[in-house]
Protein backbone atom coordinates (compact mmCIF):
# COMPACT_ATOMS: atom_id res chain seq x y z
CA UNK A 1 0.00 0.00 0.00
CA UNK A 2 1.34 3.37 -0.96
CA UNK A 3 2.19 5.81 1.86
CA UNK A 4 0.72 9.34 1.59
CA UNK A 5 3.00 11.91 0.21
CA UNK A 6 4.32 14.23 2.91
CA UNK A 7 6.14 17.37 1.92
CA UNK A 8 9.58 17.77 3.36
CA UNK A 9 9.73 20.07 6.36
CA UNK A 10 6.02 19.96 7.09
CA UNK A 11 4.98 19.25 10.68
CA UNK A 12 1.87 17.67 11.95
CA UNK A 13 -0.08 19.49 14.64
CA UNK A 14 -3.56 20.33 15.84
CA UNK A 15 -5.94 22.28 13.74
CA UNK A 16 -5.84 26.00 14.51
CA UNK A 17 -8.59 27.07 16.89
CA UNK A 18 -11.72 28.46 15.40
CA UNK A 19 -12.72 31.85 16.57
CA UNK A 20 -11.46 35.39 16.67
CA UNK A 21 -8.27 35.69 14.73
CA UNK A 22 -6.81 37.79 17.54
CA UNK A 23 -7.26 35.02 20.08
CA UNK A 24 -3.96 33.23 20.64
CA UNK A 25 -3.95 29.51 20.10
CA UNK A 26 -4.18 27.29 23.14
CA UNK A 27 -1.83 24.32 23.45
CA UNK A 28 -3.45 20.97 24.05
CA UNK A 29 -3.20 19.29 27.38
CA UNK A 30 -2.45 15.56 27.00
CA UNK A 31 -3.47 15.89 23.42
CA UNK A 32 -6.90 17.39 24.27
CA UNK A 33 -7.36 21.00 23.13
CA UNK A 34 -8.36 23.44 25.90
CA UNK A 35 -11.42 25.43 25.05
CA UNK A 36 -11.28 29.18 25.63
CA UNK A 37 -14.00 30.48 27.88
CA UNK A 38 -15.02 33.96 29.08
CA UNK A 39 -13.85 34.79 32.62
CA UNK A 40 -16.48 34.23 35.26
CA UNK A 41 -18.19 37.37 36.43
CA UNK A 42 -17.27 38.35 39.95
CA UNK A 43 -19.65 39.66 42.55
CA UNK A 44 -23.31 40.39 42.04
CA UNK A 45 -25.14 43.06 40.15
CA UNK A 46 -23.52 46.53 40.07
CA UNK A 47 -24.89 48.92 42.76
CA UNK A 48 -27.12 51.66 41.33
CA UNK A 49 -25.95 55.27 41.43
CA UNK A 50 -27.53 57.27 44.31
CA UNK A 51 -30.38 59.51 43.28
CA UNK A 52 -30.29 63.30 43.54
CA UNK A 53 -32.68 63.08 46.50
CA UNK A 54 -30.36 60.69 48.31
CA UNK A 55 -27.37 62.93 47.58
CA UNK A 56 -29.23 65.96 48.92
CA UNK A 57 -30.17 64.05 52.09
CA UNK A 58 -26.53 63.05 52.62
CA UNK A 59 -25.37 66.65 52.15
CA UNK A 60 -27.95 67.89 54.65
CA UNK A 61 -26.69 65.38 57.21
CA UNK A 62 -23.10 66.51 56.68
CA UNK A 63 -24.10 70.16 57.05
CA UNK A 64 -26.04 69.30 60.21
CA UNK A 65 -23.00 67.61 61.75
CA UNK A 66 -20.83 70.61 60.79
CA UNK A 67 -23.25 73.03 62.50
CA UNK A 68 -23.38 70.88 65.63
CA UNK A 69 -19.58 70.85 65.82
CA UNK A 70 -19.40 74.61 65.15
CA UNK A 71 -21.97 75.45 67.83
CA UNK A 72 -20.32 73.17 70.38
CA UNK A 73 -16.92 74.71 69.67
CA UNK A 74 -18.37 78.24 69.94
CA UNK A 75 -19.98 77.45 73.28
CA UNK A 76 -16.73 75.98 74.58
CA UNK A 77 -14.81 79.10 73.53
CA UNK A 78 -17.47 81.36 75.08
CA UNK A 79 -17.30 79.48 78.38
CA UNK A 80 -13.51 79.72 78.44
CA UNK A 81 -13.59 83.43 77.61
CA UNK A 82 -16.29 84.16 80.17
CA UNK A 83 -14.64 82.06 82.85
CA UNK A 84 -11.09 83.30 82.47
CA UNK A 85 -10.77 86.33 80.21
CA UNK A 86 -13.64 88.73 79.63
CA UNK A 87 -17.16 89.03 81.00
CA UNK A 88 -20.00 91.45 80.29
CA UNK A 89 -21.81 93.24 83.14
CA UNK A 90 -24.76 95.60 83.23
CA UNK A 91 -25.01 98.64 85.49
CA UNK A 92 -27.90 98.19 87.97
CA UNK A 93 -27.93 101.65 89.58
CA UNK A 94 -27.00 105.34 89.23
CA UNK A 95 -23.98 105.10 91.54
CA UNK A 96 -21.44 105.68 88.72
CA UNK A 97 -23.16 108.63 87.00
CA UNK A 98 -21.98 110.40 84.86
CA UNK A 99 -19.39 107.79 83.78
CA UNK A 100 -21.96 104.99 83.65
CA UNK A 101 -25.73 105.13 83.88
CA UNK A 102 -28.30 102.49 84.73
CA UNK A 103 -28.56 99.65 82.16
CA UNK A 104 -25.24 100.45 80.49
CA UNK A 105 -23.19 97.38 79.55
CA UNK A 106 -19.46 97.08 80.13
CA UNK A 107 -16.79 94.48 79.43
CA UNK A 108 -14.58 93.42 82.32
CA UNK A 109 -11.02 92.12 81.88
CA UNK A 110 -10.61 89.33 84.41
CA UNK A 111 -6.88 88.95 83.79
CA UNK A 112 -5.84 92.55 84.48
CA UNK A 113 -4.82 92.13 88.10
CA UNK A 114 -3.08 88.85 87.48
CA UNK A 115 -0.67 90.84 85.31
CA UNK A 116 -0.28 94.07 87.28
CA UNK A 117 -1.35 95.82 90.50
CA UNK A 118 -4.58 97.73 90.95
CA UNK A 119 -4.25 101.36 89.84
CA UNK A 120 -5.92 104.40 91.32
CA UNK A 121 -8.74 105.53 89.04
CA UNK A 122 -9.53 102.02 87.73
CA UNK A 123 -13.22 101.13 87.45
CA UNK A 124 -13.54 97.67 88.99
CA UNK A 125 -16.20 95.02 89.47
CA UNK A 126 -16.01 93.15 92.76
CA UNK A 127 -18.02 90.75 94.86
CA UNK A 128 -20.36 92.72 97.10
CA UNK A 129 -19.23 92.67 100.76
CA UNK A 130 -21.51 91.11 103.40
CA UNK A 131 -24.54 93.31 103.91
CA UNK A 132 -24.15 95.07 100.55
CA UNK A 133 -25.37 92.25 98.28
CA UNK A 134 -29.03 91.78 97.38
CA UNK A 135 -30.98 88.96 95.75
CA UNK A 136 -30.59 90.70 92.38
CA UNK A 137 -27.13 92.24 92.75
CA UNK A 138 -24.17 90.09 93.74
CA UNK A 139 -21.42 92.27 92.22
CA UNK A 140 -20.74 95.99 92.49
CA UNK A 141 -18.88 98.40 90.22
CA UNK A 142 -16.98 101.35 91.68
CA UNK A 143 -13.84 103.41 91.13
CA UNK A 144 -10.59 102.73 92.98
CA UNK A 145 -9.67 105.82 94.99
CA UNK A 146 -7.40 104.57 97.79
CA UNK A 147 -4.63 101.95 97.58
CA UNK A 148 -3.21 99.55 100.21
CA UNK A 149 -1.29 101.29 103.02
CA UNK A 150 -2.62 104.80 102.27
CA UNK A 151 -4.61 107.02 104.58
CA UNK A 152 -7.81 108.34 102.98
CA UNK A 153 -10.12 111.09 104.21
CA UNK A 154 -13.22 112.91 102.97
CA UNK A 155 -13.13 116.57 103.93
CA UNK A 156 -15.04 119.63 102.69
CA UNK A 157 -16.43 117.67 99.73
CA UNK A 158 -13.00 116.49 98.52
CA UNK A 159 -10.89 113.35 98.94
CA UNK A 160 -7.48 113.51 100.59
CA UNK A 161 -4.80 110.83 100.25
CA UNK A 162 -2.08 110.95 102.92
CA UNK A 163 -3.17 114.51 103.66
CA UNK A 164 -3.04 115.71 100.02
CA UNK A 165 -6.14 116.59 97.94
CA UNK A 166 -6.84 114.09 95.19
CA UNK A 167 -7.32 115.34 91.63
CA UNK A 168 -10.33 113.52 90.13
CA UNK A 169 -10.83 114.67 86.51
CA UNK A 170 -13.41 111.92 85.87
CA UNK A 171 -15.93 113.65 88.18
CA UNK A 172 -18.33 116.40 87.20
CA UNK A 173 -17.14 119.79 88.53
CA UNK A 174 -20.10 120.13 90.88
CA UNK A 175 -19.67 116.72 92.55
CA UNK A 176 -18.93 116.81 96.26
CA UNK A 177 -17.76 113.71 98.13
CA UNK A 178 -19.09 112.68 101.51
CA UNK A 179 -17.03 113.74 104.49
CA UNK A 180 -15.53 110.90 106.55
CA UNK A 181 -12.69 110.70 109.06
CA UNK A 182 -9.17 109.56 108.11
CA UNK A 183 -8.98 105.82 107.57
CA UNK A 184 -5.87 103.70 107.14
CA UNK A 185 -6.33 101.25 104.27
CA UNK A 186 -5.06 97.78 105.33
CA UNK A 187 -2.65 95.78 103.15
CA UNK A 188 -4.32 93.89 100.30
CA UNK A 189 -7.38 96.14 100.41
CA UNK A 190 -8.62 99.03 98.28
CA UNK A 191 -10.96 101.94 98.92
CA UNK A 192 -13.70 102.31 96.31
CA UNK A 193 -16.19 105.12 95.69
CA UNK A 194 -18.97 105.67 93.16
CA UNK A 195 -18.59 108.64 90.81
CA UNK A 196 -22.05 109.75 91.97
CA UNK A 197 -20.65 110.41 95.43
CA UNK A 198 -23.86 111.39 97.19
CA UNK A 199 -25.84 108.44 95.82
CA UNK A 200 -23.51 105.46 96.13
CA UNK A 201 -23.16 102.70 98.68
CA UNK A 202 -19.39 102.25 98.65
CA UNK A 203 -16.42 102.15 101.01
CA UNK A 204 -17.89 105.03 102.99
CA UNK A 205 -20.44 102.38 104.10
CA UNK A 206 -18.57 99.05 104.04
CA UNK A 207 -14.97 100.34 104.30
CA UNK A 208 -12.08 98.94 102.27
CA UNK A 209 -12.58 95.94 99.97
CA UNK A 210 -10.35 92.87 99.72
CA UNK A 211 -8.32 92.84 96.51
CA UNK A 212 -9.18 89.15 96.27
CA UNK A 213 -12.86 90.10 95.83
CA UNK A 214 -12.14 91.92 92.57
CA UNK A 215 -13.64 90.20 89.54
CA UNK A 216 -11.78 92.41 87.07
CA UNK A 217 -11.31 95.84 85.54
CA UNK A 218 -14.08 97.39 83.46
CA UNK A 219 -12.28 98.73 80.40
CA UNK A 220 -14.91 99.50 77.76
CA UNK A 221 -18.56 100.47 77.59
CA UNK A 222 -20.32 98.49 74.85
CA UNK A 223 -23.94 99.59 75.29
CA UNK A 224 -25.65 101.74 74.24
CA UNK A 225 -23.78 101.83 70.95
CA UNK A 226 -23.88 105.61 70.70
CA UNK A 227 -21.75 105.83 73.86
CA UNK A 228 -19.31 103.06 73.01
CA UNK A 229 -15.88 103.86 74.41
CA UNK A 230 -13.01 103.07 76.77
CA UNK A 231 -13.28 103.70 80.49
Amino acid sequence: MDRPDISAGAELGPEPPVGNVDTPPVAPVDGVPVEMTEPAATGGAEAPEPTEKQKARTNRKKQGYEWIILIAASLAVALVVRGFLIQAFYIPSESMVPTLVKNDRVLVNKLSYKLHDVHRGDVVVFKAPPGAATAEVKDLIKRVVGLPGETIEGRNGSIFINGNPLDEPYLSPDVRSRDFPPEKIPPDKIYVLGDNRQDSRDSTFFHAVDEGAIVGRAFVKIWPLNSLGLL
